[in-house]
């Protein structure tokens, strides 16, 4: 079965106590950390972390490091509550130390990559990584349409977790909605990243109800 992670970066964050009401039934709750400088965009990172903690409906919380220098930062992340946490192999030079750095912390080690990124890129770190977080469009900003061409992607990497016999879980970001959930989970996906279907959604909670049934 899909697992469902609405991205806060969608919602309403004057109103954010009501909108984690809103989404209280998803698996996990997507956060993503812009920089401006790894990405054109600065959006949000501990003080809304810190926010949330105190709401004892809101999902765990899957954070996106979208940041230049993460391994600055992963011992903050994981102390405001992150159940998750993706850094991309983009930036980072000593990437199987940050991984087993952030399983040390008691937290899954997701690694992530941009939609011009090989999938070549992280077939010797998925050996000791939790899960890949599938850039689906150019990131920095919600409301993205979905790229096509990075489907393929998701298929590469769901061969080579079975021919390693591996159980990393594929997560996927950017342009996700119902029309192509299907799709995406038969193709490999263990996760959807969803923002605007789901906060501009007039019924978030049945669209959440109806991605967690999608199943390969």
């Amino acid at each position: 079965m899909a697992k469902i992670s609405p991205s806060i970066l969608a919602s309403d964050l004057s109103r954010l106590y009501d909108q984690v009401s809103m989404v209280r039934n998803a698996d996990l709750l997507h956060i993503d950390v812009m920089d401006g400088h790894f990405v054109p965009n600065i959006t949000f990172g501990l003080p809304i972390m810190n926010a949330l903690k105190p709401i004892d409906f809101c999902p765990p919380l899957d954070v996106h490091l979208m940041i230049t220098n993460p391994s600055d930062y992963v011992e903050s992340f994981a102390k405001a509550g992150a159940s998750i946490l993706a850094v991309h192999v983009e930036v980072e030079p000593h990437l199987h130390s940050l991984i087993t750095r952030i399983q040390d912390l008691g937290v899954k080690a997701f690694v992530s990559f941009n939609p011009h990124t090989p999938v070549s890129a992280l077939e010797e770190i998925i050996h000791f990584v939790d899960g890949v977080l599938v850039m689906t469009v150019n990131p920095g900003y919600s409301g993205q349409s979905f790229i096509p061409k990075v489907a393929e992607k998701i298929k590469k990497l769901d061969e080579l977790r079975k021919e390693n016999n591996l159980d990393f879980e594929i997560s996927v970001d950017g342009g996700v909605n119902l029309d192509n959930a299907v799709e995406l989970v038969n193709n490999g996906v263990d996760i959807l990243i969803m923002g605007t279907t789901v906060f501009k959604s007039k019924e978030p909670q049945e669209i959440i109800r109806k991605g967690q049934k999608i199943h390969r």
